[in-house]
């Protein structure tokens, strides 16, 4: 019986192990859970905080998910080493697994800079996972003032879930503008204005020089004073434990299409690798949840001696804040590209095409049937196939030959 080993007990985890059950029903699958709680959707934790879901939703499956696929989770566990050579996982208490097929879905972990002064914040949070919640959650009450280092993704889902909550909330960035990595300072431009009609205080283009305990000095020279501080600058992939056992890495763990590593039966997924980015044929790092199921199920499946690949991922985040919708898809760059923009009131739309086909989008506002437009960039289908200027309007199947959308949409004409 083969003995499969899965570090980490996210997203890309569940895929892994239904692509191995998919393949192999009888094999043995040890998962080796950091946190102490099963698989969750991650993303929902500002929804939870805000109020609007629930723990239960939280759940990515049911309870009953690893009892059904076979599966022993060591809860609390951490894998500190790989031995490529004997096919064996060391854990944080001493002990050692042995594998036949090992997946690495460590996932990624917060960066914290080293701020001068830092120790001194007694209540200091990070945004990552289902306990951090918790805890800022118990922390938090009607005259709590909160300060967020970092306007990217997490710190601004933060603030949202903390919004009507607390007393103040005041977000810095050394960036220019919010969601600096996605957007650029037009596309921005409406989401700061969202942000700032719902009391979220904005400082931009400036960040913390120096903290003393519940004291904020700030690189531009005023002073932030705060009762809880959230630390959201940026993540890092976990890929030191591939490194270190000599597989290769760059800004992520490096796997082909069949997520395999440079190590002989190490497969890997999710936010913890690095691999092609179709719209500009680049190797990255796609931290996103649909990405990470994906490979997950196609490492699980090769794991397992099927075959399969998963060769159309592209960059890709949709996210809200206060009923304003961003979605941005591919590569969104002027460089070597034509650049199709319509702004409607709080709003914008813009479209990157390169060598006849989308490369990438960046949608604020209207955002719905985007899917088409991944769809675009995964299939790589040349825009002289599809009524273009139809789709600069809306996202119609409409633009589709009769023939397309009977294939891709099911009988749709």
């Amino acid at each position: 019986m083969k003995k499969y080993v899965i570090i980490g007990n996210g997203t890309a985890a569940a895929g892994c192990i239904e692509g191995i059950r998919s393949a192999d029903a009888e094999g043995a699958i040890t998962v080796v859970s950091e946190e102490r709680r099963p698989v969750y959707c991650r993303p929902l934790i500002s929804y939870f905080l805000e109020g609007k879901t629930t723990q239960e939703k939280m759940n990515y499956r049911p309870d009953d998910f690893y009892e059904k696929n076979g599966c022993e989770v060591l809860y609390g566990r951490r894998a500190v080493r790989i031995d490529a050579e004997h096919k064996t996982v060391a854990l944080d208490d001493g002990s050692s697994l042995p594998y036949d097929a090992l997946c690495v879905a460590s996932g990624s972990s917060l960066f914290v800079p080293k701020f001068e002064g830092l120790e001194t914040v007694k209540d200091r949070f990070s945004f990552m996972t289902m306990d951090d919640m918790f805890a800022l959650d118990a922390a938090a009450d009607e005259k709590s003032r909160v300060l967020i280092v970092g306007a990217g993704l997490i710190g601004l889902k933060c603030a949202e879930g903390l919004h009507g909550r607390v007393a103040e909330i005041t977000v810095c960035d050394l960036a220019p503008r919010v969601l600096s990595s996605i957007l650029d300072d037009s596309a921005a431009a409406p989401v700061e204005e969202c942000l700032k009609r719902n009391d979220i205080r904005l400082m931009l283009s400036e960040s913390v020089a120096r903290f003393e305990e519940n004291r904020a000095v700030m690189t531009g020279g005023g002073t932030v004073e705060f009762d809880l501080l959230v630390l959201a600058v940026g993540v890092r992939a976990n890929s030191a434990i591939v490194r270190g056992a000599g597989g290769e890495t760059g800004r992520g763990i490096v796997v082909d299409h069949r997520m395999s590593t440079s190590l002989p039966e190490v497969f890997a997924a999710g936010d913890c690798t690095e691999s092609e980015d179709i719209s500009c044929g680049k190797r990255k790092v796609m931290a996103i949840l649909p990405n990470a199921y994906i490979q997950g199920h196609c490492a699980g499946v090769n794991m397992a001696g099927g075959d399969e690949t998963f060769d159309k991922a592209v960059p890709m985040n949709s996210i809200g804040f206060f009923g304003l919708h961003i979605m941005s898809a591919g590569t969104c760059s002027a460089e070597d590209s034509e650049v199709f923009e319509e702004e409607s009131d709080g709003g914008l739309k813009r479209f990157y095409v390169k060598d006849g086909r989308l490369a990438g989008f960046i949608l604020v506002g209207g955002t719905e049937r985007a899917g088409i437009y991944t769809s675009l960039i995964r299939e790589r289908t040349p825009l002289s196939e599809v009524d273009f200027e139809l789709l600069k309007k809306t996202a119609t199947t409409a633009a589709f030959s009769p023939e397309t959308r009977r294939k891709k949409f099911g009988g749709v004409v």
